[in-house]
């Protein structure tokens, strides 16, 4: 079921004629970034209309992860920017909310609270909608290479007429980058967004793009964040990057950084399906920065792809990382456990500076590793995932480690069920009570998640947890009580959570058509030859 609501034109997303804009932009100033958005916005023909919704990047906040995510006044000037245009042009909105889906295990409640961005909405007078709080309903997938049939996305997001993504720049251990297109693994609740979150990550974010596609991105880049996705780096870019593209945006924000938009496989995906190009030939640029200028304010960002092996080098930790299961394309799994554990680590030593001095000698093992341990006497071994496989000897002990991954096409999104924190602590306890009477332990999960991670090792080491971190941990239960009381309500009251079947759709749902092989081919060829004349120019 789709529908066309009064005044709005049929479904015509992604924009075919892609333009991205580069303003300079040194403090967050709600007006001066207001001016900056509503100037592209006049300059993109923009005005919205019926249900407007913004989606920021909210994965988490508050001190640890002060540049983690997209700051408030971003999305206020944004807020602000789309009421004067709907004013001035006479298109009323329906709704003007914002949503978002926070790291997993965490309330959302919780993060928007942390980030400031409740007593801004009021302000403005705008929704708020938590994602994991409402009905998730059912989007079918048809296109060529698509991992699954169908997914499930917040009924809000489906229902959407107007879309704004507001992601934050920063790099990821997992994707490479997370700009805009990435920002929708937020349009997913815990239980969906996990299936698929292994090495086929790249391929799950560019299967989200079919649910929805912005009329409008905004990116915050006045403070990036390099290296990491939880505790990044802070860089100062000064930069607001906005346009009406994902892929096009995403692109010139890869060449910012000197990276070939096409060796981030979510980007060329998305470009090979039809939802935008890559080559700057055929992006119309505009603000007050080149792109040049921009490369010279980025130079030497770090992007996030370590292998586990290697970061771990010079530290109590030894990782071994064997492939993952046969049917993956890489022989190494870079959006599941691996990366987890590499963010964990950070989050870590942020919350305790004596964080590497304090953990133990431990190793941990990923993927099907078929090479010897290093393990000395009363050294610990922590089998991570569900895939990891390992034979051979501990302590004098014969240990077989058997993989427990379950292949895609037996995983249905129709059976995927919520795990609790709490119940994820619980499981950790457990854990740790085992690992204190044998050496090695077995963590199961696709991926194991970053709190069940941060749990365990925070245990093992005598570590600050961040989860027990007094300043957080009264608001942390009250929002997640509330959570799980808005939960229960709807259940008793009858609403149902997931919803299967057809479902109404707004108009920022995407209508795409493939490139054909040959333009493919041509037109990557041609981006290689730009991206290989910029390294020579540089």
């Amino acid at each position: 079921m789709s529908r066309t609501a009064e005044g709005l034109s049929a479904p015509r997303h992604p924009a075919k004629d892609a333009r991205v804009f580069l303003f300079h932009c040194d403090d967050y100033d709600v007006a001066r970034i207001r001016k900056i958005v509503g100037t592209a916005m006049k300059e993109l023909g923009l005005h919205p209309s019926g249900r407007t919704l913004v989606k920021p990047n909210l994965v988490c906040a508050g001190e640890p992860f002060a540049h983690a995510y997209t700051r408030p006044e971003i999305v206020e000037a944004v807020l602000g920017a789309l009421q004067e245009a709907a004013e001035r042009e006479g298109s009323p909105m329906t709704e003007l909310a914002v949503g978002e889906r926070c790291a997993i295990t965490i309330p959302t409640r919780f993060v928007f609270r942390e980030a400031g961005y409740d007593a801004m909405l009021e302000r403005v007078g705008a929704k708020k909608y938590c994602f994991e709080e409402v009905p998730q309903v059912e989007i079918p997938l048809t296109h060529e290479g698509r991992l699954r049939d169908y997914v499930f996305t917040p009924e809000p997001v489906a229902k959407a007429d107007f879309f704004v993504n507001c992601p934050k720049f920063k790099a990821h251990p997992w994707t490479t980058v997370t700009f805009s297109m990435k920002n929708y693994i937020g349009i997913q609740d815990d239980r969906h967004r996990l299936i698929d979150h292994d090495h086929a990550l790249n391929r799950k974010v560019a299967d989200l793009q079919y649910i929805i596609q912005p009329q409008l991105i905004v990116i915050d880049a006045i403070i990036a964040g390099e290296g990491r996705m939880l505790t990044p780096i802070p860089r100062n870019m000064n930069l607001v990057i906005v346009g009406n593209n994902q892929v096009a945006i995403d692109s010139v924000a890869c060449r910012i950084i000197g990276l070939d938009p096409l060796s981030v496989e979510h980007i060329r995906l998305a470009h090979e399906r039809g939802f935008g190009p890559v080559s700057l030939d055929q992006i119309r640029l505009g603000g007050d920065v080149t792109v040049d200028e921009a490369k010279q304010r980025a130079k030497g960002f770090q992007v996030g792809l370590v292998r586990v092996e290697k970061y771990f080098e010079g530290t109590n930790v030894q990782a071994y990382a064997g492939p993952p299961p046969a049917s993956a394309t890489d022989d190494y799994c870079w959006g599941g456990c691996p990366g987890v554990m590499e963010e964990v680590i950070e989050v870590l030593r942020l919350a305790d500076e004596y964080c590497d001095r304090k953990l133990p000698r431990i190793h941990l093992v990923f993927g099907k590793y078929e090479g010897a341990l290093d393990v000395g006497y009363g050294e610990k071994v922590i089998f991570v995932g569900d895939c990891v496989e390992w034979d051979g000897k501990i302590d004098g002990e014969l240990v077989q480690i058997r993989s427990k991954y379950v292949e895609r096409e037996n995983l249905d999104p129709h059976d995927a069920k919520h795990k609790d924190v709490y119940e994820r602590m619980l499981k950790m306890a457990n854990k740790l009570r085992e690992l204190r009477t044998k050496p090695y332990i077995r963590l199961e999960g696709c991926p194991v998640s970053v709190g069940e991670l941060i749990l365990l090792l925070a245990e093992l080491g005598g570590i600050n947890n961040p989860y027990f971190d007094r300043r957080a941990v009264v608001g942390f239960n009250r929002s997640y009580l509330a959570w799980r009381a808005t939960d229960a309500w709807k259940r008793l009251t009858g609403s149902k959570y997931q919803v299967p079947g057809p479902t109404e759709r707004g108009a920022a749902r995407p209508s795409v058509t493939p490139l054909a092989s040959s333009a493919r081919e041509d037109r990557t060829a041609s981006t290689h030859e730009h991206a290989s004349s910029e390294t020579s120019a540089e």
